[in-house]
């Protein structure tokens, strides 16, 4: 269908994706690419998925980029260099790396090293052929490197990694929650400090509230307003203020310039409408054994109607 789609539209650009599901008593989290899940349990907070970055990929990128030499051009290398060769470092040594080493090595420089490597930058700035700074999603089929125009796509995957975190065994609170959030949440808000946002914005609602008093009905929409603020306030920590100059934190530190998207998402609520399933579910299997049961004994009795009296046949009637 994808092929079929690309002799008939223009599509360009491509997408992260971040999914949750609960079924069956267990959260599946299901990851390919730099959004981020994560479990906030006793105000702690519980990593469910991993982020797909030219840095945390390098050793995948890299030994693709070894095994397929033509995906590279004349101008970038699988090597990995402890610092980016120059000109003047031929014939110098320098530590390197092949796609199979783990470790470091000396070599002397040649022309050959100053190609720029497959995954060049460090952290958030390393990008694959010097162009894309995350390695899964979808999309990016006709995405090319910014000067060679080299196709990227053969260095993306967008197989999903899917971790499965158990509910049903767990004691959970209105407070224990999933944050879902894009890469500029994440930008600037590491992991502890979301959850401390979503506490301090959770204390606002009394914890004895009645439950009927926790939503705000919106014809058959019903919100539960204390997640979406805590989401609200997870979004303007990390988009921050705008001063005279730029975008900054709450406390004076350089705010994302990217999209934010978050969500937070309570798990109580799951727990308890899969305990309720699971109790009707038991009941509807016992019911349907005992029908069954029945049905089996009644099928066992044995019935003769060979003595049965004949039935009258009405007036006019025979059975000539």
């Amino acid at each position: 269908m994808i092929a079929e789609d690309r002799t008939k539209y223009v599509l360009k650009g491509g997408c992260t994706a971040l999914v949750s599901l609960f079924i069956l008593g267990k959260l599946y989290v299901a990851n390919a690419g730099d959004s981020r899940a994560v479990l906030c349990k006793d105000w702690k907070p519980i990593p469910l998925s991993y982020d797909f970055t030219p840095e945390t990929e390098r050793e995948r990128v890299r030994h693709l980029a070894a095994l397929h030499p033509e995906l590279l051009g004349k101008e970038f290398t699988h090597r990995d260099y402890c610092r980016r060769p120059r000109s003047r470092d031929i014939g110098k040594r320098i530590l390197y790396r092949e796609a199979h080493m783990t470790g470091w090595a000396y070599k002397t420089v040649t022309q050959e090293d100053l190609k720029i490597p497959v995954v060049f930058g460090e952290g958030k700035r390393s990008r694959v052929l010097a162009t894309i700074g995350v390695t899964r999603g979808f999309g990016d089929h006709d995405l090319k490197s910014i000067n060679s125009m080299l196709p990227i796509k053969p260095f993306l995957s967008s197989q999903p990694q899917v971790i499965v975190y158990d509910i049903e065994n767990e004691s959970l609170t209105d407070s224990d929650v999933l944050i879902m959030g894009t890469d500029g949440l994440w930008d600037v808000t590491f992991n502890e400090k979301a959850v401390e946002i979503v506490r301090k914005s959770l204390e606002h609602f009394p914890a004895d509230i009645e439950p009927s008093q926790r939503y705000r009905h919106r014809g058959h929409v019903c919100l539960q307003i204390q997640y979406t603020s805590a989401a609200q306030d997870l979004v303007m920590h990390s988009r921050g203020k705008l001063t005279e100059r730029s975008w900054v934190t709450s406390d004076n530190k350089e705010a994302t310039i990217d999209d934010i998207s978050v969500f937070v998402i309570p798990l109580l609520p799951y727990k308890e409408s899969y305990q309720k399933w699971k109790v009707r579910y038991k009941y509807m299997q016992e019911l349907y054994e005992r029908v069954n049961d029945t049905a089996q004994k009644f099928g066992s009795l044995s019935l003769d109607f060979s003595s049965s009296p004949a039935r009258k046949k009405p007036n006019g009637f025979s059975d000539d």
